[in-house]
C-alpha cells in the first residue's frame, strides 16, 4: 500500500534556529581567561628561566612592579589621562567635521569631484608628517597635539561616512523625494539614519587610528601622556616602562571601545 505524499510545502519550512544560552558565553569567557592565564605564565616562565633576557622582554611580574611604582608616585593615572584627552578632543572635532561633510559629498556628485583631489592628497599622509607643520602652527603646546589627532584621523574618517552615504538605497531617496521632503529633510530624515549603522562602524575603526596618532603626537615636545611614557622608557633603557606603556594604551581603547559600543547600542537601538 502507498503512503500518501506529503502535503507540499509542510515540510519545506527551515528549523527554527537554536538560541545561544548563557552557557555558550561562560564557556567562551572561561576559555578566554584560561588562555590569558596560559600566555602570561609562559611569557613569565620564558623570562625567569632565563630563555628571554629581560633587557629586551621582560617579565609580566616586573610590568606590574613598575606599575604599582608609579601609583605610588601619582604617576600613573596622569599618562592615561593626558592621553585620553587628547584623543576625544582630536577625534570628537574630526568626526564633527566629517558627518556632515562626508554626508553632502556622499549625496552630491559634483561636489565629490571637487573635492576628491584634496581628498586624495591627504589621505596617505601619516599622522607623522604633520608634525613639523603642527609645531610651526600651533607651538609645543595642547592645540598640536589635538590638531595631529585631528589630521590623522579626518580624512579616513570622511571617506568612511561618504562610501556609507552612497551606499544608501536609492529607492528610500526617491520615496521621500515624491512625498514632498525637501533636501534638508532627505538628508536628515533618510540618508543620515540609513547611513549611521555604517558611520558608527567607521568611526570605531578611526578610534583605533586616532591612538596612533595621538602616540605620534605625544613622542615629540610632551611631558606626560602615554606616548611620552614608551619614549622616556626608551631613552633610560627601561624595558618595563615601554611594555607598560603599550599594555596601557591596549587597556584604555579597550575600555574606550566598551563605552562606544553601549552608545553604539543606545543609538542604533531601533536597528534591532
Amino acid at each position: 500500500m502507498r503512503a500518501e505524499p506529503a502535503v507540499r510545502g509542510a515540510s519545506s519550512a527551515p528549523p527554527l534556529p537554536r538560541r545561544r544560552g548563557p552557557i555558550a558565553g561562560a564557556s567562551k569567557l572561561i576559555i578566554s581567561l584560561v588562555s590569558c592565564i596560559l600566555i602570561i605564565a609562559v611569557w613569565e616562565g620564558a623570562v625567569r628561566f632565563g630563555f628571554i633576557q629581560p633587557l629586551f622582554l621582560p617579565a609580566p611580574s616586573q610590568i606590574v612592579n613598575r606599575a604599582m611604582l608609579m601609583l605610588e608616585q601619582g604617576t600613573l593615572f596622569g599618562h592615561v589621562i593626558a592621553s585620553t584627552w587628547r584623543v576625544m578632543v582630536g577625534f570628537v572635532l574630526a568626526s564633527c567635521v566629517a558627518i556632515p561633510l562626508g554626508i553632502f559629498l556622499g549625496t552630491s556628485a559634483l561636489s565629490r569631484a571637487i573635492f576628491d583631489p584634496v581628498l586624495s592628497f591627504l589621505r596617505p599622509l601619516p599622522s607623522m608628517s604633520w608634525i613639523p607643520l603642527s609645531l610651526l602652527w600651533f607651538g609645543i603646546g595642547e592645540s598640536q597635539k589635538y590638531s595631529i589627532v585631528f589630521m590623522g584621523s579626518f580624512a579616513p574618517s570622511l571617506l568612511y561616512v561618504m562610501e556609507a552615504t552612497k551606499g544608501v538605497d536609492p529607492l528610500l531617496v526617491k520615496a521621500a523625494q515624491n512625498l514632498g521632503a525637501k533636501q534638508k529633510d532627505v538628508m536628515l530624515e533618510v540618508i543620515l539614519p540609513a547611513s549611521l549603522p555604517q558611520i558608527i562602524s567607521g568611526l570605531k575603526v578611526m578610534l583605533g587610528i586616532a591612538w596612533t596618532c595621538v602616540i605620534s603626537a605625544e613622542l615629540v615636545a610632551a611631558r606626560e601622556g602615554l606616548g611620552f611614557l614608551i619614549m622616556n622608557g626608551k631613552e633610560y633603557f627601561q624595558t618595563d616602562t615601554v611594555v607598560l606603556g603599550m599594555v596601557l594604551i591596549s587597556l584604555t581603547v579597550m575600555a574606550t571601545d566598551i563605552v562606544f559600543r553601549a552608545l553604539e547600542r543606545r543609538i542604533l537601538k531601533w536597528k534591532d
